[in-house]
């Protein structure tokens, strides 16, 4: 590679560390183009995936000021740089690698932290954006809701009670014209 392909190269992948929300860093050794494709299908926007040389990367992991991952730079190497949601991205490499033995997740690189394989197995544990959430409006409903019966049950309260005090006073007027009058 040319020097000046070489400098585009670390200048566009320190531009993705820049830009990134989190990087995955996994070893590819054994994957065919077609199972890089099917990962690729398998980020779909959530993640780029793109194999690099280490030398650059790590060049270019230095300019975008991120440090620590030099020691995953090792061997084939493959970067999946996510744009949005860590979890989907997470997911669908944790998903790729359990059915492709082929597939290593190394480390990542997240809010300024090094993320160990542990840690990027509990980012792919966790439910997605969306789900949560949908989870935390259930939550929020159901408090309503509760709130709502808990403000309607001193008035549901005192209108049976005086359904019940009209029924005695009408079973008490009853009583008294049925009994009869004593002379």
């Amino acid at each position: 590679m040319a020097k000046p392909d070489k400098e585009a190269a670390v200048a566009e992948i320190a531009e993705r560390f820049r830009t990134s929300s989190a990087t995955v860093v996994t070893q590819y050794t054994g994957l065919s183009v077609s199972q890089l494709s099917q990962l690729r299908r398998a980020l779909g926007t959530s993640a780029k995936y793109r194999v690099a040389k280490n030398t650059l990367v790590k060049r270019a992991a230095t300019d975008a000021g991120i440090e620590g991952l030099e020691d995953l730079f090792v061997g084939p190497t493959a970067i999946a740089f996510v744009e949005g949601e860590a979890v989907d991205a997470a997911k669908a490499l944790r998903d790729f690698a359990k059915d492709n033995n082929a597939l290593v997740i190394k480390g990542g690189f997240m809010d300024g932290k090094m993320l160990s394989v542990a840690e990027i197995n509990q980012i792919a544990d966790l439910d997605s954006r969306e789900v949560l959430l949908a989870k935390a409006a259930g939550a929020f409903k159901a408090k309503l809701s509760q709130a709502a019966a808990l403000f309607q049950a001193p008035a549901s309260q005192v209108a049976r009670l005086a359904a019940a005090l009209e029924d005695k006073q009408r079973n008490a007027g009853t009583e008294a014209a049925e009994a009869p009058a004593e002379s």
